[in-house]
């Protein structure tokens, strides 16, 4: 019982006054980087969906005016998304498989609406008639989206990557 109140009354448990630290666990940097690389790939998620969303809003509003669907816009945002939901199980679940799933698909979907707005060729009108960019503005706004798209695939793969990187257990010297 004395034991208790006097370690109690200098307010410090015996054993804690910092030299014990060599001791102490260290947590291999690997782990630091895989937590740093899911918070930002977390955020280019959220930022790729709302380019996906944009994307499906443009095609439903082009639609509606030219009264005839676009069947690989629609197919390229749905799948988009659908890549961006199977990254996000991989990223909370650190599954790679399937965040190789998402990288792939999110890129198969980023060059389907480079090749849906190429096919397009809507950029080329407005640089060889600049008073007519009112009348095309949202197929301008739709170049913008998927230029913003591609930038941000490219960081999303640049994550995925490292994140996988460090994911995997390192290798054993022989």
């Amino acid at each position: 019982m004395q034991q208790r109140r006097a370690s109690a009354s200098s307010g410090r448990p015996s054993g804690t006054d910092g030299s014990d630290f060599s001791y102490r666990m260290v947590v291999d940097s690997r782990y630091t980087k895989v937590a740093k690389g899911k918070s930002r790939l977390s955020a280019l998620f959220l930022s790729q969906a709302v380019v996906q969303l944009i994307g499906l809003l443009f095609t439903f509003l082009l639609t509606s005016k030219e009264e005839h669907s676009n069947r690989l816009t629609i197919s390229s945002a749905s799948l988009g998304l659908v890549s961006l939901i199977i990254g996000e199980l991989g990223r909370k679940h650190s599954w790679v498989s399937l965040l190789r799933v998402c990288m792939v698909a999110s890129s198969i979907a980023i060059f389907l609406s480079v090749f849906c707005v190429i096919k397009n060729s809507t950029m080329l009108e407005v640089i060889n008639n600049p008073s007519n960019w009112k009348a095309k503005k949202f197929e301008l706004l739709e170049t913008g989206r998927v230029l913003l798209g591609s930038l941000v695939q490219m960081s999303l793969i640049g994550t995925i990557t490292s994140l996988i990187g460090n994911m995997s257990p390192p290798k054993k010297a022989s």
